[in-house]
């Protein structure tokens, strides 16, 4: 682990201590009692967007309610990568329904990543679990949406809303990673990699160390890294697709989402800005369009697919013109 710290920046700068948080006062402020009063601590659903430190609480939480041995009696699951019932039945259930009555050992605890990526039927199993095992263990459910998660899950959590880190906090953490690193910066190149990464501090820090990589944190570097601005390619994407220039579009599109880690949800939203920003003739079918594939990107839908049908859509509404 030490090794990734030292080669990772995310890593290495990730909080330990809820103190060091940023950005989440609100949220901090009502977590300090709980962790001080673990006995009184509920099951938990932390969400908001991307990169603002949901899953690092989760683990400082687990770490400062459990102690040195905390791994030992939590676990940390993706949920979008185990999402079905059979994890929820075999694993989660297995290692919930034995509780541990060692001194100073309350609980134990199950941390959810990527909860709203689950299926339904995976969150119902979850919510019987839940109730079963209320003594023995505690529950952190992590997602970016929370109307992904079903109502019986919501009500049986406290939930606590994350929010983007803004631009002067974040271009504040960019200039003491710099310094610590000794990495020259322009202010200009940190507030463009904040505008970037829209206030994801985990993108942020992936884009500044792959920036230094090239030399200094300069606008130049910060192109060449990013490709460029993520809003400027992706109107450049739209504009393709208008134009009838479907394979462009996509090839465009792909690099973005697989090469460069835009998720499709940040791919859409800057694609609504664009389509805003523009006011093209076709706004009223575009935003129809948009809004078709935003909702079955949300219900599960393979989300590459979606993108690509999505602009092959665009692509068709000049073609009788």
């Amino acid at each position: 682990m030490s090794e990734l710290r030292d080669l990772m920046w995310v890593e290495k700068y990730r909080p330990e201590k809820i103190n060091e948080f940023i950005n989440q006062e609100s949220t901090i402020k009502r977590l300090k009692p709980i962790i001080k009063n673990s006995s009184a601590m509920p099951h938990m659903l932390f969400t908001g967007p991307p990169g603002t430190g949901k899953t690092t609480l989760g683990i400082i939480i687990a770490k400062s309610i459990l102690g040195d041995n905390w791994q030992e009696y939590s676990i940390l699951l993706n949920a979008s990568d185990e999402r079905g019932i059979n994890t929820i039945r075999n694993r989660v259930k297995t290692f919930a329904r034995y509780a541990d009555n060692r001194e100073k050992i309350p609980f134990k605890m199950i941390i959810l990543d990527e909860a709203d990526e689950m299926t339904n039927d995976a969150q119902t199993a979850l919510r019987r679990i839940m109730e079963e095992t209320s003594k023995s263990c505690r529950f952190i459910l992590i997602g970016n949406y929370i109307s992904n998660i079903i109502e019986p899950i919501q009500s049986r959590c406290a939930i606590f809303s994350f929010t983007r880190i803004n631009e002067k906090e974040l271009v504040k953490q960019l200039e003491l990673i710099c310094k610590n690193e000794n990495i020259k910066f322009e202010e200009q190149g940190l507030e463009e990699i904040s505008e970037i990464t829209n206030g994801d501090l985990r993108s942020a820090i992936n884009l500044l160390q792959s920036c230094a990589s090239l030399g200094d944190i300069n606008m130049k570097n910060i192109q060449k890294a990013s490709g460029h601005s993520f809003k400027s390619k992706i109107e450049e994407i739209l504009e393709l697709s208008l134009d009838n220039d479907f394979n462009s579009a996509r090839i465009k599109m792909s690099e973005l989402t697989n090469i460069y880690g835009l998720s499709e949800k940040d791919f859409l939203k800057y694609m609504n800005e664009a389509i805003n920003k523009n006011k093209y003739k076709e706004m009223k079918e575009l935003i129809e369009i948009l809004a078709k594939y935003d909702y079955r990107i949300i219900t599960g839908s393979n989300p590459d697919i979606q993108l690509t049908a999505l602009l092959a859509e665009i692509s068709n509404l000049r073609k009788t013109e």
